[in-house]
């Protein structure tokens, strides 16, 4: 992945034209081709880019399932539904402009942005916590992927052995493998080819939807409209205390907390993007806008479902077996199985490859990160049937995530408020004593200690009964209380780069 990128150089737009393609005297131990600041002929990342990873992130089974449940289960009526839906959108918007700000304009990835906030070392202890977090995940949704080609094989050849070996057939250790040597082979063609899968991806699951969502009300008839009004109506009770201000947050809160993990390290993408303008048109098609027309998507044919079946099936696999036609079922597992793959290269597979390479910039290489975070991946999700989903990882992921919360805020804190939006881009890469972002023997320790106390909170949030009620603000919360205690602490602090 040294070579990201082959396309022609495109015009310069913004202070992106300003970044190095090199770093002259960059210490070893900080710097390798894979980290270093990415020249701007070598970002051809444009809006559609940025769109097709927004939409990939969407796009996936639990994403489908999270937006149909949200219309049936707070009781809220359907507008207030989208208007929560659409302001979560925003917030993540925001969210992610700010971070992404500095790695477009200066072509490095988010670890590396956070040597001025933490130290040029210490930012490898927050990047390896969020590179733990998304190699579990990368397992996990390469066997939920594996889900899909397996119903696929077995609607056009038959399930295969009954024999299972850690609680998968021959069948589902054969598409578990197809999976696994489909995304390496994406992450070895290079940052190129994963954006040429993202391109296709999402519009090829928009598609789909669309057409399932047409022969749903092709069928459902006239009753698909009164379920809609029911919906809009918010009569149609709920599981959760009907209606209200709480609903209400309750579902931007949700929405927020499902695309957190992808903001701490959105820079990892921005850094690929020709100019801030194309990121920023990037992030507003593909998250609020693109939010709700999946989420529109999502309520008719989930509201179709009830008028056929007689209750809302908000799991599309679901949706699939009722249907029972083997056309169809292949086509929607082909789906799937694009949706899926998309979201874990987006979230799960391209924060440990930089994690890696950042630890240890002499020794590992993006490729070589990408190589172990594979390897481990095929582990965990080879084992998830037989061990690993039975033992609460969802919890120890939830928490390491609300771990990771200050960090976001520690970082656009120290860039916007303190720093005034000026890096001393050699510095990042420089062990120097004397660098503005050496600190103590490489570490921030105030900052560390920001990050520590902060992440306290966020814990506390997720697991204290007293703190339930901020439970699904975590993320929001803990980013906050490290970017307020990060500016008390290095007030006056920070050298001029």
């Amino acid at each position: 992945m040294t070579d990201p990128t082959t396309a022609a150089p495109a015009p310069a737009t913004d202070q992106a034209a300003a970044a190095p393609a090199s770093v002259p005297g960059a210490d070893p131990a900080l710097y390798n081709d894979d980290i270093a600041p990415l020249p701007q002929k070598k970002r051809t990342w444009g809006t559609f880019e940025i769109f097709n990873v927004w939409s990939n992130d969407i796009q996936s089974l639990f994403g489908y399932t999270l937006a149909a449940t949200l219309f049936v289960s707070y009781g809220l009526n359907g507008w207030a539904v989208f208007a929560g839906i659409m302001l979560a959108g925003v917030i993540i918007m925001v969210l992610c402009n700010l971070v992404g700000r500095p790695s477009v304009r200066h072509g490095i990835p988010y670890a590396v942005v956070a040597r001025a906030s933490l130290g040029v070392y210490g930012t490898q202890f927050p990047t390896m916590l969020r590179a733990v977090t998304a190699v579990f995940w990368y397992g996990a949704q390469t066997y939920f992927a594996s889900t899909a080609v397996a119903l696929m094989i077995t609607a056009l050849f038959g399930p295969g052995p009954d024999a299972t070996f850690l609680g998968m057939s021959a069948v589902g250790w054969l598409s578990y493998a197809i999976v696994a040597v489909f995304q390496l082979a994406l992450f070895v063609g290079g940052m190129r080819w994963i954006g040429t899968f993202l391109n296709w991806a999402g519009p090829a699951v928009y598609a789909v939807m669309i057409a399932l969502m047409a022969v749903i009300w092709w069928r459902a008839g006239g009753g698909l409209l009164a379920e809609i009004g029911t919906v809009f109506s918010g009569s149609q009770g709920g599981s959760e205390q009907a209606g209200g201000v709480g609903a209400f947050f309750a579902v931007v809160g949700t929405m927020v907390a499902y695309f957190a993990a992808v903001v701490v390290n959105y820079g990892d993408f921005a850094r690929f993007v020709r100019s801030e303008r194309s990121m920023k048109l990037g992030n507003l098609l593909g998250l609020p806008v693109s939010l709700a027309v999946f989420s529109f998507l999502a309520l008719m044919i989930t509201a179709g479902t009830g008028v056929l079946y007689g209750e809302a099936l908000t799991n599309p696999s679901d949706i699939v077996e009722q249907v029972d036609n083997t056309a169809l079922t292949v086509v929607a597992a082909l789906t799937f199985f694009v949706a899926t793959v998309g979201i874990n290269l987006v979230a799960n597979f391209i924060p440990p490859v930089y994690a890696l390479a950042n630890l240890a910039p002499s020794r590992i290489t993006a490729f070589t990160g990408g190589l172990v975070t594979a390897a481990v991946g095929f582990v965990v999700g080879g084992l998830w049937v037989a061990f690993i989903e039975g033992i609460g990882i969802a919890a120890f992921v939830d928490t390491l995530g609300a771990v990771l919360a200050p960090l976001f805020g520690i970082i656009v804190a120290d860039y916007y408020l303190l720093r005034r939006q000026r890096l001393d881009v050699q510095a990042l890469y420089s062990s120097a004593p004397d660098g503005p972002y050496h600190y103590t023997r490489g570490w921030n320790l105030r900052a560390m200690a920001v990050f520590a106390a902060a992440s306290v909170f966020s814990i506390a949030a997720v697991w204290l009964p007293a703190l339930e009620f901020l439970s699904g603000f975590a993320w929001i919360l803990g980013a906050a209380l490290g970017a307020v205690l990060h500016w008390a602490v290095m007030r006056g602090r920070v050298a001029a780069a």
